[in-house]
């Protein structure tokens, strides 16, 4: 390996965190080692800075963390990384881009192979939000028959291929001895790659897709509704300055001309980027541009006449008139189907329709949870901060009629798909919810959706389900993203959240890391409340309450039961109690068994208060785990079926490896583990701390009010939270006692013998 590395590889990082440590993961790993990495964070407001840090502290190969002090645009960010580069070769990769395994490793033996080229171009595929990679259709100009290296005269067709930076790699002497710099401009890559290309005096290719180039749905620059396109204009002035200069250059101009009405084509006709009041300024600036740079006897293709036709009159009531045109064609088609559904819900519709012509309501609020269930979960604690922290706020909770005795007084009990419902999403300015509401919604213009999410994630979620059938269940992945475009706000409990969030659903939505509201009861309930909890419940006096509280599983359709609870309760003896909570989405409890010390609590309204009245959690992979380890009790994992359930659900990390206690791969070894006292034991507390640490930072009992202040009372002070060393949730009641119950089963191992903790 020579002392200097063979490749600078320059990533600038912009908002892309739910992305950036896939990146900088596919950089590392590749199979060729030898490389730096430059990372630039373009004063990004994410946490784009300390991802690249951690990844720093663990990798020598990363030599750089550069920081802008205000965010100047990828052109600028990389060059600041070029002044940092010590490699043979610059390559350039955006934040949410990936390169693929064995990528740099081919790219290294065809530039050996090609005598050291200024330019290699490699291949790209395109991947959109549904995670499938498509190859770039301009491929074929990369075919790697013929002489190599060569000159742009040799293959002029590679002009076609498209003007982006990260598809190539680049001799550093090279790009320094022309002083090649990026411009500033949303579409800097065009005045850079042209010159680059025509200066070069040896190319070569690459067939072979060495980088995943994301198309992400919202928050990429190019695809944002904005006057910034008009930068495309600028962009080619300069590569047709570039060419005036060089009088040698001459030959481009007419190809360069067609690539840019066929560049300029492109951005108009994708209609979300430009703002309707611009679209026919738009028009016109592409027809003085026409008249600017066109070369007499330049050759158009018969397929592309009429496009240059157009574009050379510029009329934007021409382009109306054909896309009316296409739109009349589709539009047709579209209301013969709706026809029926329309009839269906006329009167409900109508009146929605209506509601939404009337003015919003800035003192209501509607919230509902699980689609329709009772008062439970973040959107209870946030309606009861709306009602406590706003005055005069009038609040609604959507909700099925066996559900509403569990909802408070003082607020409005609806029914779902009723009229007072349809009235209270059309005019309430704030709409709650732990999951979407009624795809119908069309959210107005001043309303606020804030998603609050139902727990830490460590199954896989959103767009993650597309490759598991079992799990997404005929998933229409379309709607799902339709439905979290309209969310204002996120709400996270943790960084493990927000990532994988703004990844599963990549729409532009602001995150709140401020913690999860249905959590602040464990830091606000005091011992009094627990004792109440436990007595409504029936726990006996002087018993340890286990919570017993599966998941469901996507590949079953009936709830089976994973522990024979009898069984485990005659083992463990009559000092435990065991509550068992079957998951909401099955209709039938976990046992029919039910006595004294059997409690079938299923059907209790409010599992937070379940995990106060208990002593200890014994779950799978449900999320629970994450909010009870905010009371930092015992939590024993059961992973009987560990292999089964993440072959079909898929999960974000392995819990046996990094759990928040000890781990049961058998019945027999749940019952081990509370027999020897390993459950409550000192290697059970470390394994839970460091849960705790990672998953619980911004739960210290004033979520909701966080939220509030935020959304609804506009504070944007920098948010404080207790840290974990300082906070002190509500004790359980066994371990409470000077005399604590909280022991062994009779006749075996005493707890502190803990070296064979299952972890």
């Amino acid at each position: 390996m020579s002392s200097l590395p063979r490749f600078s590889v320059i990533v600038p990082a912009y908002k892309v965190q739910a992305y950036l440590h896939e990146c900088l993961d596919s950089v590392l790993s590749q199979s060729f080692t030898d490389l730096e990495l430059i990372v630039v964070d373009d004063a990004s407001p994410d946490g784009c800075g300390s991802i690249a840090d951690e990844i720093a502290a663990r990798d020598p190969r990363v030599r750089r963390t550069v920081r802008l002090r205000e965010n100047a645009g990828p052109g600028a960010a990389r060059n600041k990384g070029m002044e940092y580069a010590r490699g043979d070769y610059l390559l350039f990769l955006d934040g949410d881009d990936t390169f693929t395994p064995g990528a740099l490793q081919a790219i290294a033996d065809r530039v050996k192979e090609t005598g050291e080229p200024d330019v290699l171009v490699h291949d790209f595929a395109r991947t959109s939000w549904s995670g499938e990679p498509v190859r770039d259709e301009r491929a074929l100009q990369l075919t790697e028959q013929g002489p190599a290296p060569f000159r742009l005269d040799d293959r002029p067709g590679l002009l076609g291929v498209r003007p982006v930076v990260w598809n190539k790699a680049y001799k550093r002497e090279f790009v320094e001895d022309h002083d090649f710099r990026f411009p500033p401009g949303l579409y800097e890559d065009t005045a850079w790659t042209y010159p680059v290309l025509m200066a070069a005096a040896s190319v070569a290719t690459l067939d072979r897709v060495c980088v995943h180039h994301r198309r992400r749905r919202h928050g990429s620059l190019l695809g944002a509704t904005t006057r910034g396109h008009f930068d495309v204009f600028e962009q080619y002035d300069r590569v047709f300055a570039y060419v005036d200069e060089r009088p040698e250059l001459a030959q481009w101009r007419p190809v360069l001309f067609r690539h840019m009405v066929g560049h300029l084509t492109s951005v108009f006709s994708r209609r979300h980027r430009l703002p309707r009041e611009a679209r026919a300024e738009f028009l016109r600036t592409v027809r003085a541009y026409c008249a600017r740079y066109r070369t007499p006897g330049t050759p158009v293709r018969a397929r592309a006449r009429l496009r240059h036709a157009l574009l050379r009159i510029g009329s934007p009531r021409v382009h109306r008139a054909l896309w009316a045109g296409a739109r009349l064609g589709r539009g047709a088609g579209r209301l013969a189907r709706d026809l029926a559904g329309l009839f269906r819900a006329a009167g409900l519709r109508l009146h929605y329709r209506v509601q939404r012509l009337l003015p919003l309501r800035a003192d209501r609020a509607v919230f509902a949870a699980y689609g329709g269930r009772g008062y439970v979960c973040s959107p209870a604690a946030l309606e009861n901060a709306f009602r406590t922290y706003v005055p005069g706020m009038r609040t609604s909770w959507v909700a099925r009629p066996e559900h509403h005795h569990t909802l408070p007084v003082a607020t409005r009990r609806v029914l779902p798909g009723s009229l007072a419902y349809w009235t209270a999403l059309a005019r309430s300015k704030y709409l709650v919810n732990n999951v979407d509401f009624d795809r119908r919604l069309v959210k107005r213009t001043g309303q606020v959706l804030l998603q609050t999410q139902h727990g830490t994630p460590l199954k896989h979620m959103g767009l993650d389900l597309q490759d598991r059938p079992a799990a997404a269940r005929g998933t229409d992945f379309a709607a799902v993203l339709r439905g979290s475009d309209q969310w204002d706000y996120v709400l996270s409990g943790n960084r493990h959240s927000t990532l994988v969030w703004e990844r599963v659903y990549p729409s532009p939505y602001t995150t709140l890391e401020h913690g999860s509201p249905r959590n602040d009861v464990f830091l606000r309930a005091n011992s009094a409340d627990v004792a109440r909890v436990r007595e409504h419940l029936g726990i006996p006096e002087g018993s340890v309450a286990v919570l017993y509280a599966p998941t469901h599983r996507d590949y079953r359709h009936s709830q089976r039961a994973h522990l024979d609870l009898e069984r485990v309760l005659r083992k463990l003896g009559p000092r435990f109690v065991i509550l068992a909570r079957a998951h909401h989405a099955y209709d039938s409890p976990l046992t029919d068994l039910t006595h004294g010390r059997l409690l079938d609590v299923t059907g209790h309204p409010s599992v937070e208060n379940l995990c106060l009245a208990s002593d200890a959690l014994v779950t799978d992979y449900s999320s629970l785990m994450f909010d009870y380890a905010n009371l930092d009790r015992p939590i024993v994992i059961h992973s009987e079926d560990w292999e089964a359930y993440e072959a079909a659900r898929g999960t974000y990390f392995d819990l046996r490896s990094f759990p928040p206690g000890a781990v049961a791969r058998s019945e027999d070894e749940l019952i081990d583990i509370f027999a020897t006292g390993h459950w409550r034991g000192s290697r059970s507390a470390q394994l839970r701390s460091a849960f705790r640490d990672r998953f619980c930072p911004y739960d210290d009992g004033r979520a909701a009010e966080r939220v509030v202040r935020r959304v609804v009372l506009g504070d944007t002070a920098p948010v404080g939270f207790v840290p974990l060393s300082e906070r002190h949730p509500v004790p359980s009641t066994a371990a409470a006692r000077p005399s604590s119950p909280l022991a062994t089963v009779p006749g075996q191992a005493q707890p502190g013998a803990d070296d064979s903790l299952r972890a």
